[in-house]
């Protein structure tokens, strides 16, 4: 027979464990740019290294002190953050909003998945480039380690729903996990999700499939 203190214990180990995993730390992105290092350097000079500004919540990934502007058929956004460091492709990750700027009909699309999207013109301090592809809205997702998608029952690339706790919280279909040992736990939605829902980065996340 199970003794009262051992129930307590139980009890509240239970309630450790689940208030551990319940909720995922949010991270709200605005448009931003990822530049090849050929691309760097066309921007901004030959030899030219990114700058960092500051440490971004993924393991290695920093803002940068370079910004860019960038041009579509209808009309122009200034001072678009580089991000670091440098990928293997140039890739834009603007708003909804922005493609009624720029003249473009980006679609949604995970990180890195550019095939058959609209192009930009970027111009830097030193030089332009012109984008054939590569301007996108990113798809909400989450980041985990393979730890986190064990406890959270979840898999690389699932499809999963969001509750968003706030006044004017709700919930988010569509949000995909993606899974690396390089990642750190947080959910990312641009800024103009949040601000649909009054989030911050303060605000509860919580996966209900």
């Amino acid at each position: 027979m199970v003794e009262y203190k051992e129930l307590v214990n139980m009890f509240i180990k239970v309630l450790n464990d689940n208030s551990e995993g319940l909720y995922i730390p949010l991270g709200i992105s605005n448009r931003h740019i990822h530049l090849s290092q050929k691309d760097v350097e066309r921007l901004f000079g030959k030899g030219y290294e990114l700058t960092r500004l500051k440490d971004l919540s993924q393991p290695g990934q920093y803002a940068c002190k370079e910004t860019v502007l960038i041009a579509g058929p209808r009309g122009v956004i200034e001072k678009v953050r580089v991000l670091g460091p440098a990928r293997t492709a140039t890739q834009v990750e603007i708003l909804n909003g922005d493609c009624f700027k720029l003249g473009i009909q980006a679609p949604v699309r995970q990180s890195g998945d550019i095939e058959n999207t609209p192009g930009l013109t970027i111009i830097g301090s030193k030089g332009t480039v012109v984008l054939k592809k590569g301007a996108i809205i990113a798809q909400r997702h989450i980041h985990m380690t393979p730890q986190d998608a064990e406890r959270f029952q979840v898999l690389d690339n699932q499809i999963v729903r969001l509750e968003l706790k706030g006044l004017r919280g709700g919930i988010y279909d569509n949000v995909v996990v993606r899974v690396s040992e390089n990642f750190q736990l947080e959910c990312h939605l641009d800024i103009e999700e949040a601000n649909a829902m009054g989030l911050t980065s303060k605000s509860e996340v919580i996966i209900i499939r």
